[in-house]
């Protein structure tokens, strides 16, 4: 069986944008858990900035609906909210 150059090179490209995309959820996860894991008002402000940014980038590199963000922007909105009473 023939692998032609650039069947070669889209499987090195392919490995390579994986590897960023998985990073990036990873990073986006991480951000959500330290705010959803925060007991302090206070505490979970910065995170939950930082987490907010993330996903908005997600969604602007494509990586991320515009709904699936919204919805877990309120989720973490909502403990926050939840924090403050």
């Amino acid at each position: 069986m023939d692998r032609h150059p650039q069947q070669i090179k889209r499987e090195r490209q392919d490995k390579k944008r994986n590897a960023i995309n998985s990073a990036r959820l990873s990073d986006m996860r991480t951000a959500i858990k330290k705010v959803l894991q925060s007991d302090d008002f206070s505490k979970a402000e910065a995170p939950y900035k930082n987490a907010v940014s993330v996903i908005d980038k997600m969604v602007s590199k494509g990586h991320l609906k515009k709904n699936t963000a919204a919805r877990r922007k309120s989720q973490i909105t909502r403990h926050l909210n939840s924090l403050s009473k």
